[in-house]
Formats: C-alpha cells, sequence, structure tokens
C-alpha cells in the first residue's frame, strides 16, 4: 500500500501484526521497517516520522535498515522513538540522530515500602519533593561547579556524583555503562554550553522530565520481577530527566558546525552528519559524551535527593526504607558497539533517539546480577497512566541492534495538547484518579496531559509480540512532580 504523507507518496507493505516495511525507494540506501499494530500505524501517518524514516535510510553508511518503535512521532532529523547503526568507516554521526537532550533517560529505584504505607503521606510527600527537587525551564540547582568540576563530571559521570557522596558505588553497577562514557573531551566544548552546564546539575528539568512516586500494580513475568527486586504494592521511584541546558548546547553546536561544512546531499538538512572517523565527527562524538555523563550524574543526584526526601517525611530507618537502584538506561545517545549483521560481527555506530537498548541474557555487556535474566527495560507512560517494566528479549539483538521503544510517544503537539485541555483543571482530574501531581510550568499540566501521548500499554505489547522486549511489570503513578 501507499501512504500520502504530507504531499509525498511512501510505499509500505505489512510484514505481520507488529512488523511494516518500507522498500527502498528514491535514494534509499537500505530498507526502512516500522513496528506498530493497525491502530497505531493509523496515528503514525499524520504526521511526517515515516518521510523521516526512508530519509534516514539515505545517510551514508547505514547498515541493516533504519528502525522505527511503535512511539514513532516527528521530530528533528530523525524520527523519535528511532533507530540507525552506520558503518564505523563509511558512516556518519548525526546530532539530530540523538537530539536535543542527550542521555535523557530513566532511572527506577525500588524500596522496601507498601503503597499502603505510604498512602495517609503521599500529598505530604509529593509537596516535599517538589520543594527539595529543582524543576522548570531553566532551573538551576544548589550545586554551583567551577569550570573545572564541570569538567570532571564531564568526564567521570555518575561516578563523579557518587564521589561527592550522592548515593553508593553499588549504585554503578546497575548503571548503562556504569554511568560514564568514555572518550568525553570537555575541552572542546563551547563557552555557551560550560556556561549553561555551570549550575543545572541536580535539577528535574521541564516538558516530559518528571519525578513519579508509584506502585507495582501488576506482575507479568513472577521469575524475572523477583530477580529485579519488584512485588505487587511496592512503593517505587521513576525519575525521567537528561543533560538539561548542558546537552541541549551541545547539540546545538555541533548542528551549526556540521551545517556549515556539510558535504553529503541530504533530503533535509536537519541530518546534517559528519563522517565517523572525521575531526568533526569525533569531536561531536567527544562532545556527547560529556553531555551523556552530566545526565547520569543528573540523575544520580536526584535520586539521592529523592532518598533524603522519603526518609524525613516518612520518619524511616534506611534499612526500613530499603532504597535501591534497579537500573538506569539512557534513550538520546549513540554508542559504538558490536552486533550481527548478516551473520557477521560488525562495529557499529548506533543511533538510538527516543529508544532504548534491550540487551538480552547472556550479553556480555550486562551487570553480573542481570547476566541471567537480562536488561532491565524502562517504559514511562505519561502522569495520569502507567509506566513498565520490561526485559530485553533476544530477537532485539537480531533484528534491532538491541533496542526497544522508550515510551508512550506523542499524538498531540504541545500547542495541540494545551487547546485540547483549555477549561480543565488537569490536576483536580488526576487527583480524583488517586495521583497527586505538582508542576512548576502554569501550562505543563496541560502541555502533558495525558491525552497528549498514545496508550503506552498497546506501545508496549507491540514491542512485547516483536520479542524486542517482554513485558515483566506495571506500574501505577501515585504522585507526580513535574517542571
Amino acid at each position: 500500500m501507499t501512504y500520502e504523507v504530507f504531499g509525498m507518496d511512501i510505499e509500505v507493505k505489512r510484514l505481520d501484526e507488529v512488523r511494516w516495511l518500507i522498500p527502498k525507494q528514491g535514494q534509499m540506501r537500505v530498507e526502512g521497517l516500522v513496528y506498530a499494530s493497525d491502530e497505531l500505524m493509523e496515528q503514525v501517518r499524520k504526521d511526517q516520522s515515516l518521510v523521516q524514516v526512508a530519509n534516514v535510510a539515505t545517510l551514508p553508511g547505514i547498515v541493516g535498515r533504519s528502525l522505527a518503535m511503535p512511539d514513532i512521532h516527528w521530530g528533528y532529523g530523525f524520527p523519535i522513538g528511532g533507530v540507525a547503526a552506520f558503518d564505523m568507516e563509511e558512516g556518519v554521526i548525526s546530532p539530530g540522530g540523538v537530539g536535543y537532550d542527550i542521555n535523557c533517560g530513566c532511572r527506577l529505584v525500588t524500596t522496601r515500602l507498601n503503597s499502603l504505607d505510604i498512602k495517609g503521606a503521599l500529598k505530604e510527600l509529593v509537596l516535599a519533593l517538589f520543594k527539595n527537587i529543582p524543576c522548570g525551564v531553566g532551573s538551576t540547582g544548589a550545586l554551583k561547579l567551577s569550570k573545572k568540576e564541570l569538567f570532571f563530571v564531564s568526564q567521570k559521570g555518575a561516578l563523579w556524583a557518587v564521589e561527592q557522596g550522592f548515593g553508593e558505588h553499588q549504585d554503578l553497577l546497575r548503571t548503562e555503562d556504569q554511568g560514564t562514557l568514555p572518550h568525553a573531551d570537555p575541552s572542546i566544548l563551547s563557552e555557551k554550553a560550560i556556561t549553561r552546564g555551570l549550575d543545572q546539575l541536580g535539577t528535574l528539568g521541564s516538558g516530559n522530565h518528571f519525578l513519579e512516586v508509584g506502585e507495582v500494580a501488576e506482575i507479568y513475568d513472577e521469575k524475572v520481577a523477583e530477580r529485579f527486586g519488584l512485588s505487587l504494592g511496592q512503593v517505587t521511584i521513576l525519575i525521567h530527566s537528561g543533560s538539561r541546558g548542558f546537552g541541549h548546547q551541545i547539540c546545538d553546536d555541533f548542528l551549526k558546525l556540521m551545517s556549515r561544512a556539510q558535504e553529503f546531499s541530504l533530503p533535509d538538512r536537519q541530518l546534517a552528519c559528519a563522517r565517523i572517523h572525521s575531526d568533526l565527527g569525533r569531536n561531536y562524538l567527544s562532545a556527547m559524551a560529556c553531555a551523556a555523563n552530566y545526565a547520569w550524574a543528573n540523575r544520580q543526584i536526584l535520586m539521592h535527593y529523592a532518598q533524603e526526601t522519603l526518609l524525613k517525611v516518612l520518619r524511616v530507618s534506611h534499612r526500613e526504607l530499603g532504597f535501591r537502584l534497579l537500573y538506569d538506561v539512557c534513550h538520546n545517545i549513540a554508542k559504538i558497539e558490536t552486533h550481527q549483521v548478516l551473520g557477521k560481527a560488525m562495529k557499529l555506530c548506533v543511533h538510538r533517539k527516543g529508544a532504548t537498548r534491550a540487551l538480552p541474557a547472556g550479553h556480555p555487556l550486562l551487570p553480573q546480577d542481570f547476566k541471567e535474566v537480562g536488561q532491565p527495560v524502562l517504559i514511562p507512560g505519561d502522569m495520569g497512566t502507567q509506566s513498565f517494566v520490561l526485559v530485553g528479549a533476544a530477537n532485539a539483538a537480531l533484528e534491532s541492534f538491541a533496542s526497544t521503544c522508550h515510551g508512550a510517544g506523542r499524538v498531540l503537539s504541545r500547542a495541540q495538547a494545551t487547546k485540547a485541555a483549555k477549561g480543565r483543571a488537569i490536576n483536580r482530574e488526576l487527583e480524583d484518579q488517586g495521583i497527586i501531581v505538582i508542576a512548576r510550568g502554569k501550562d505543563t499540566l496541560k502541555e502533558e496531559v495525558p491525552d497528549a501521548y498514545k496508550d503506552v500499554s498497546k506501545v508496549v505489547d507491540v514491542v512485547h509480540r516483536a520479542s524486542l522486549a517482554t513485558k515483566v511489570a506495571r506500574l501505577r503513578p501515585l504522585g507526580v512532580i513535574k517542571g
């Protein structure tokens, strides 16, 4: 069948219930593959994301297929929910394939508490979290870094935060890449990026970023849930944040540099890129690593702030609280990884933009705690519904460069969401559902209204059926703070 998308005809062939192929057409070097149900595919047709999947397939050195997860929606250059891998010799690195919020990601913490233990103190707890954790557009934190200290954060990542007393060394073992990407070089950063990074560490940010107090509402795989330390009714903390203005500026800087030095004919200028092995390509990867490390340090600090708040408000001991990191995953990143392509092991640069790594059991990059079961995969929904914990499945390593979805995915722009929420008291609607929500920005709740997102359960069902990651548990929000 042919889809008309914004005046362009995109040929799409259905492969099975959850896979749709975009055959090579025009300047595409490889095919595209979209993971979606019938219902989700109808939503995908309403924006330019299918065109973007095809555009990414035209880039030099791309291998396999240009992939799109079921939470796909229109983004800058690459679709959000996009995955693409590039050969190290002929391939390119593109800031648009990582996104402006470098290493935006999620961190899930488990506790020994049951939701009944906090029921009477929930509102007080959410208010205290809102008070203790800086959030909102341009928010600054209590940490004011010197340029030298920022360079240490950029190079060490979560390790720097632990060394400063924000958490424990065991947290690093349950963080993707142990919270540090190598080859970070802060000396190549612009002064503007450095300035933006000096006072935003330990802040949540705005938009779809949040800290959520939740409970485990359903268990799908008891064996894996037990290994992850998840049980019904258990209180959890889910943190969604990234590299703040520091990462945004780094992305902006390199988009401008690559646009000026562009040597390829591109279907969209937003796909500005450079050869991976070029000086500009290597510099971007080094700068991106700085932002990724900043984001890991940021989430480590936010987790520590949350623990301090729970201890104080709930008046429990560390042992009674049992605050433990389950896992920290990033979903806006480019990484040098080895994958099988047509039966051959290849070293590739894998772009995941709004996509989560999903390593299967036995993978050499897994922490020891998860070697036998696979990597925890964290999929947040929206503030009014649910989130999911999945586990990486073997099929992801075979067909998606060990990748899966990252969230629900927007169906309404922020302007459209605000219009749809006009005249509604969103916080009252959520409180009627038993969810306490506090936001810093006056328009945040309207922009982030649950209607603005796809049904995350349907997104997760697609990747579960495609065996990219399988369902372990469902989380229900109890209290949420937003910027």
